[in-house]
């Protein structure tokens, strides 16, 4: 096992105010907005003609069903991920505005079904990833502009004192990667570097953040390159599912699974509908997986995983297909907030829909 070192950093506090004084938000007018022009639109007309709902895995018992809730304060997408503590879900930056490097932080409260504005990120970015250890929030590099460019700065977050705080940067900038909270420790998987369009690729580094000696250590790499995967923890283990090599054109259905305490990596059966940009979520005991993106499509369907049987089976797909969105289980349902509805990120969604099995 590889635990080399990468690098070490005092944390600098960036304060924010108090979060319990933080507006909420009522939403009025159109949910979408365009990348490139100012003022909200309709629904576009493309999202029709690349909606895919169809699943090749057997359709589950009780299909479960979603319903609509508090749209996002404004139309945002390429968040890339977000994650949820007591009963509440975190979204950070993300394309919005005429803007790839935003720094908007949205907490939604599920009991008030009502949007809160947290402190900003200190850097604004797309495609941060996201996830929660013992109660803290933490926000990993990032895009500076449309998916590439990459930057290495990261930053923990305080929900109770509403303030961010810097610790040591990633070894290497990278965006999109994929983030999970295990055993005291983060683990940053895969991802994507650089600058130019031309230049940014898929890579299959595996950090891992100690936040109480805030320095970084390598593990050994996932089995496939990959960036915009769907990944989480279920018990002991993290699964690393679908995700793009290179470009969504180029989208894959490996699924691995990790254990830490051997640092080796296991397949698992794959996923149905090869994707990128996708949420998942753990609910009930499995690992629920909706939307993302391909060449000239925007997938609805919603598969899920269960880890004992090791396979797959289809359940409601989403009302509003979208990728780039943020997702988390907050009380017993699935928020899907905010993303693209049609490929790429031209265009923004403030839509926000729940996901329940009753």
């Amino acid at each position: 096992m590889n635990r080399r070192h990468l690098i070490a950093a005092g944390a600098a506090v960036l304060a924010g105010p108090a979060f319990g004084q933080q507006p909420g938000h009522e939403h009025h007018g159109p949910q979408y907005e365009r990348l490139n022009q100012p003022g909200r639109i309709e629904k576009p007309e493309l999202a029709a003609t690349q909606n895919v709902f169809d699943s090749p895995a057997p359709k589950a018992a009780v299909p479960g069903r979603w319903s609509t809730k508090a749209p996002l304060p404004l139309p945002r997408s390429e968040m890339a991920w977000a994650t949820a503590f007591e009963d509440r879900m975190y979204v950070v930056g993300g394309y919005g505005e005429q803007r790839t490097d935003r720094a908007y932080h949205h907490v939604y409260d599920a009991e008030a079904d009502q949007w809160n504005d947290g402190a900003p990120l200190p850097q604004g970015a797309n495609h941060v990833g996201v996830a929660f250890l013992d109660g803290k929030l933490y926000a990993i590099g990032g895009f500076l502009e449309q998916n590439r460019k990459p930057h290495p700065r990261c930053f923990v977050y305080d929900p109770k004192a509403d303030r961010w705080s810097e610790i040591a940067s990633l070894p290497r900038p990278a965006g999109s990667t994929a983030v999970v909270g295990l055993g005291g420790v983060l683990h940053v998987i895969g991802g994507a570097i650089g600058e130019t369009t031309e230049t940014k690729r898929s890579v299959d580094w595996h950090l891992v953040y100690d936040p109480k000696a805030d320095r970084w250590s390598e593990r050994r790499p996932m089995p496939t390159a990959r960036d915009h995967t769907g990944t989480l923890a279920i018990g002991p283990l993290i699964h690393v599912i679908g995700g793009r090599v290179d470009s969504f054109h180029t989208n894959s259905n490996l699924h691995h699974a990790y254990d830490p305490a051997a640092d080796k990596w296991a397949m698992r059966t794959p996923l149905p509908t090869a994707r990128s940009g996708h949420g998942a979520v753990l609910y009930r005991g499995k690992v629920f997986v909706m939307g993302g993106e391909g060449t000239n499509r925007v997938f609805g369907q919603m598969e899920a995983y269960d880890p004992a049987a090791d396979n797959w089976e289809q359940f409601a797909p989403m009302l509003t297909p979208r990728h780039g969105l943020g997702a988390a289980l907050v009380g017993d349902a699935i928020h899907v907030a905010g993303g693209g509805p049609i490929m790429g990120g031209g265009v923004q969604s403030a839509v926000h829909e729940a996901f329940s099995l009753g």
